[in-house]
């Protein structure tokens, strides 16, 4: 597969460094030499320096011979008319960034209109995933497959004498769970039934939803869990607002601290429900006389990493319930383990893991990127034909990396061992780092299936 990618932002570099591992030809394009030179000496890629809007760039590039185009540049109307240009020279799939909250309702007539493949906001889809995660009535951060039969949460074992000091395969109460990774001190560490747990250690653990909730229980207390009915956000910008609006219709009361007038203005008009307050919503001086603590959750959704970060953390020192902070460059990786922030959601990883669902091939429905990137669960389904069909757990040679988390076959949920049988049509929930990818579309897909799915999305869409 041959890409190109139109803009090396934040979140053009991070597609471009996940779909280098998928073994994707990729182009970058970028008009600002730092940007190319940055991205040239990162990632193995091509690069070119241009303004891309000047469509000599895409006839020379030949772009008919692009299997798909990434237009992630800062402009929305810029990335929509390239999109559709290329279309129009040749290019089999085009997919746009837009973010501005004017086309939000109208992103599927103009896809349909402007013959664009597939349209990705990624603050609706960030505020998207914070509502989702505030909603729920327990606290520990977590993802959900099969419609929700299989969680994976993140857990820091702090101090826990439970934990601390123990090897995981003298671990009480995991029968029905598995421990897929842990994170130490930034660092993925692939364990096995000897690793001993660290103080501080973030471990993913997986297994039937059921089994996820009642350790969640146990272990974030069953006296915090509760309902959230009143949130505050800091940060009136597009993932602010997409979140009060999501918010809002969930009938929870929110307030929202902005500094620019004009945008309080903009908000109040289009969020009457809302309470908007003008100020800095670092000055903790101001969120005291808010009443800050008799809120359930804080999200700080601002364009500064560091403040957003600083901000959750010191709200959770307040009490609040659960305590968010949305966050766009990967620096802060080495020191999240060691923050007591209830939840750090990338946008750039979020939208990442929705367009490598697309590239990803017959049988994904779902990608979720995490630890830094350095690792990922994969949603997909077992086709007949591939090496994993029929076959034994412990005949596959999985290598360390890739590991089967779960198994749901006629809506029953599998911890599988090594016995376990892959059959064709069940739903697998894989963990994957970042260097077995190869070996695991090798293993759980056939080669010529590897674009099918995207291919299908693509005729359906004519």
């Amino acid at each position: 597969m041959k890409a190109l990618i139109v803009g090396a932002g934040k979140l053009g570099y991070r597609l471009a460094d996940a779909l280098v591992d998928e073994g994707v030809e990729i182009v970058v394009v970028d008009k600002n030499d730092e940007v190319i030179e940055n991205i040239s000496n990162l990632i193995d890629v091509m690069t070119v320096k241009a303004n891309a809007l000047d469509f000599m760039v895409l006839k020379e590039l030949d772009i008919s011979s692009f299997d798909m185009i990434l237009a992630t540049t800062k402009n929305d109307e810029a990335n929509v008319v390239l999109c559709s240009i290329s279309k129009k020279l040749g290019c089999k799939f085009a997919v746009a960034r837009v973010r501005d909250p004017e086309y939000l309702r109208h992103l599927s007539f103009m896809a349909k209109e402007l013959d664009i493949d597939y349209i990705i906001n990624p603050d609706f889809e960030t505020a998207e995933v914070i509502e989702k995660y505030l909603l729920k009535k327990y606290l520990l951060m977590s993802d959900e497959f099969v419609g929700g039969k299989v969680k994976l949460v993140e857990f820091n074992v702090a101090n826990d004498e439970n934990f601390v000091g123990q090897k995981l395969m003298d671990l009480k109460g995991f029968d029905d769970l598995l421990v897929t990774a842990i994170s130490r001190s930034g660092e993925t560490i692939i364990p096995n039934g000897q690793s001993v747990l660290m103080k501080n250690d973030i471990i993913l653990v997986g297994g039937d939803a059921h089994a996820i909730e009642q350790f969640d229980r146990d272990h974030s207390g069953v006296e915090r869990t509760k309902s959230i009915e009143k949130v505050m956000i800091v940060g009136g910008g597009k993932v602010g607002f997409y979140l009060a609006l999501l918010l809002n219709n969930a009938n929870v009361e929110v307030t929202i601290i902005e500094k620019d007038m004009e945008r309080c203005l903009f908000l109040k008009e289009t969020l009457p429900d809302c309470t908007v307050i003008q100020g800095d919503g670092t000055n903790m001086n101001l969120l005291e006389e808010e009443m800050i603590h008799t809120f359930d959750g804080f999200v700080a959704t601002t364009g500064i990493d560091e403040a957003n970060l600083l901000n959750a953390l010191v709200v959770k020192q307040m009490g609040v319930y659960k305590t968010v902070a949305k966050i766009s460059r990967s620096n802060y990786n080495m020191i999240l383990d060691r923050l007591v922030i209830d939840g750090v959601f990338n946008s750039n990883f979020i939208t990442a893991s929705k367009i490598l669902r697309l590239i990803r091939g017959s049988g994904a429905l779902s990608v979720n990127l995490m630890l830094g990137g350095d690792a990922e669960f994969t949603e997909m389904i077992i086709n007949k034909g591939t090496l994993s069909t029929d076959k034994k757990i412990k005949d596959l040679d999985l290598p360390e990396g890739i590991l089967i988390v779960a198994l749901v076959r006629e809506n029953e949920v599998i911890i599988p061992n090594g016995d376990s049988i892959l059959q064709e049509g069940d739903h697998a929930v894989l963990f994957c780092t970042r260097d077995r990818l190869s070996d695991m579309k090798r293993i759980f897909q056939k080669d010529e299936l590897a674009n099918e799915a995207l291919w299908k999305f693509w005729a359906r869409k004519r």
